[in-house]
């Protein structure tokens, strides 16, 4: 069974969560909107999905994250003053702000359930057209490609039909004890057919070297068999990936697809992070010369660094 040329328009970004590797940072602040030099995490994941014709972006999240609703909002009145009052200079910060609320139709929903990465889901089923495709999207992690991880997704979907994850080729030993890995038959150059995705198998029993993370590409069909796990008792946390599999035991299609040409960036973790800061920082025209002859002032001596920060 699979799903053949519905137009995707709509994605779910889950942002409830605590972020608790990075307290006391995210005692007051959501996890989500930390920065990546001037732009927070969670707007570089709303700026992927808008390019690739994601319209409607439908946020799930809790009580303590009303400023990422305030983010994309329009901007209050008092900070247009300040900077209108700054004249010509300040104009490109207006623009810049006045964007970010007309990006997508932004839709907010509390987060209500068990733990898991299937409640977002299950709260936001009701979003969601009979027949739909759409994408589900974390909010501390992504690619940067071209095209972007989900014009590829969708690319495999026009082609295959049927679900899609987001994957990378595994590139260190520990990932595979890290990350779901997919097992399947070659689809075409890019992409498996799934039979199985494998959680966190290590290498010596990984089924294929490509390892799930970052987005999906689902079909509205998931939310039934969500529904029916949410009335079953619930042993730990209450994952879609099962619910996934159970489908694909069911005669649906999902594939495996390696987002090429592109880079993988983990922000939920704080190491990943701050590798993170670095490359973009290195990226930016007006950052870069300065920044990289600091970096290069400080790593000439590592062991001594590191010892200081003992």
């Amino acid at each position: 069974m699979m799903y053949k040329g519905k137009l995707v328009t709509k994605a779910i970004i889950p942002a409830a969560g605590f972020g608790t590797r990075f307290l006391p940072q995210t005692k007051a602040m959501p996890k989500e909107m930390m920065p990546i030099v001037d732009k927070p995490i969670i707007q570089y994941v709303v700026e992927e999905l808008v390019a690739a014709g994601i319209k409607d972006i439908i946020i799930v999240g809790s009580s303590n994250k009303r400023s990422i609703e305030d983010h994309f909002d329009a901007p209050n009145e008092d900070l247009l003053a300040n900077l209108r009052a700054g004249g010509d200079k300040k104009k490109p910060f207006i623009d810049k702000i006045e964007s970010i609320a007309n990006l997508a139709n932004f839709i907010y929903v509390r987060q209500k359930g068990p733990y898991g990465n299937a409640t977002p889901l299950m709260n936001a089923a009701h979003l969601i057209n009979e027949g739909e495709m759409f994408i589900y999207k974390w909010a501390d992690d992504f690619f940067v490609a071209e095209p972007n991880s989900t014009k590829q997704l969708i690319e495999t979907y026009e082609k295959h039909g049927g679900g899609v994850f987001a994957c990378k080729a595994v590139e260190k030993d520990q990932e595979y004890n890290k990350y779901g890995i997919a097992a399947g038959e070659k689809a075409d150059n890019y992409s498996l057919k799934i039979s199985r995705i494998v959680e966190k198998p290590g290498k010596e029993n990984a089924p294929s070297n490509l390892a799930s993370v970052s987005n999906y590409l689902l079909p509205h069909d998931i939310f039934k068999y969500i529904e029916k796990a949410s009335k079953q008792p619930i042993e730990g946390e209450f994952a879609f990936q099962p619910i996934v599999q159970q489908m694909i035991n069911e005669g649906y299609s999902f594939y495996a697809r390696e987002i090429k040409d592109g880079k993988f960036y983990d922000t939920g973790d704080k190491l990943e992070y701050l590798k993170t800061i670095v490359d973009f920082g290195l990226k930016d025209p007006e950052l870069c010369s300065e920044f990289a002859e600091h970096l290069m002032s400080k790593v000439k001596d590592t062991k001594s660094i590191c010892k200081k920060a003992k």
